[in-house]
């Protein structure tokens, strides 16, 4: 999973600082969390037209962190030789051993299912697919280049399953800020990916960015969070969402600006900062956009 690991990568080796627990985090990138769940948690106040309860709150976060624990285990595990000879994540294998992510896989997808199940019977009945989509991710590298718009649909899964949880029904608006979800994964995926162009295009790995280049991907990027911006837009309107909304998107425009700005310099440094506060901030100001809109009325 490229946009799931900076290049902190090399130091969290199983002999860093850490106990179990901690060196399980690194290898989940366990902070990486706040990408989706905020999109999440989003869907969810809308769907709900205000404060969900407490139950299916509690319930939705479960079963992101579930859900997200499972994939990166899963995406672990299936790269797992590769991952050892990209200088990048060489020691990412010695933080837990194979047999452990094995179990803890089993463990967190049943979590999945299990949670998705007390939430209503839409979610539980969709729980094994959005499973299985998320693990298709982590495969889709080996035959086609399209590998980061398979992670965001990986990631798009959130707000729509949210939406489900707290409606019980699946509606144009999710779906539509689930392809706004898409288009922002996809494209940051593309910037990110630019780290290992070198070692993709040695070991024949599938990647737009191998394939178009660095110059044009950074290009197709700008393209896509564009169409994200739009995808937003829409879903405000079809929400109903109102003028406190729309004043946080001009503060998503900004964090998309500075992050292109950043990527165009082709410092890899500056990209690892600006992926992951970018991000982090366009998540979070969407989140704080929907709550303020839908409690200030």
């Amino acid at each position: 999973m490229s946009f799931a690991v900076d290049s902190k990568d090399r130091q969290d080796a199983g002999t860093g600082p850490g106990g179990p627990v901690s060196r399980f985090l690194r290898l989940i990138r366990f902070s990486h969390t706040i990408f989706a769940l905020p999109f999440a948690l989003g869907a969810l106040v809308v769907a709900a037209n205000g404060l969900p309860s407490l139950r299916t709150f509690l319930l939705v976060v479960v079963c992101m962190v579930f859900a997200r624990t499972a994939a990166m285990l899963f995406n672990r595990l299936v790269d797992w030789s590769l991952d050892q000879r990209n200088p990048r994540t060489a020691s990412r294998h010695l933080l837990v051993s194979k047999s452990a992510a094995l179990v803890l896989l089993a463990l967190s997808s049943a979590g999945f299912i299990l949670t998705a199940a007390a939430i209503n019977r839409l979610t539980f009945l969709l729980a094994p697919v959005a499973l299985a989509l998320i693990f298709f991710y982590s495969l889709t590298k080996r035959f086609t280049s399209a590998t980061h718009f398979f992670l965001g649909l990986a990631l798009a899964i959130a707000p729509v399953g949210a939406w489900i949880a707290q409606a019980g029904r699946i509606d144009l608006a999710p779906l539509v800020l689930g392809a706004g979800v898409i288009c922002w994964v996809a494209g940051f995926d593309l910037i990110y990916a630019t780290q290992d162009y070198d070692f993709d295009r040695r070991e024949g790995i599938r990647s737009l960015v191998v394939k178009l280049g660095i110059a044009r991907s950074l290009r197709l990027a700008q393209i896509l969070h564009f169409a994200m911006f739009a995808m937003l837009i829409a879903f405000g309107i079809l929400a109903q969402l109102g003028l406190f909304y729309y004043a946080g998107m001009s503060l998503v425009v900004a964090a998309l600006f500075f992050e292109h700005k950043t990527a165009g310099r082709l410092d890899l440094a500056g990209i690892n900062r600006a992926f992951f506060q970018s991000n982090a901030f366009v998540s979070a100001v969407f989140f704080l956009s929907v709550c303020v809109d839908r409690l200030a009325r």
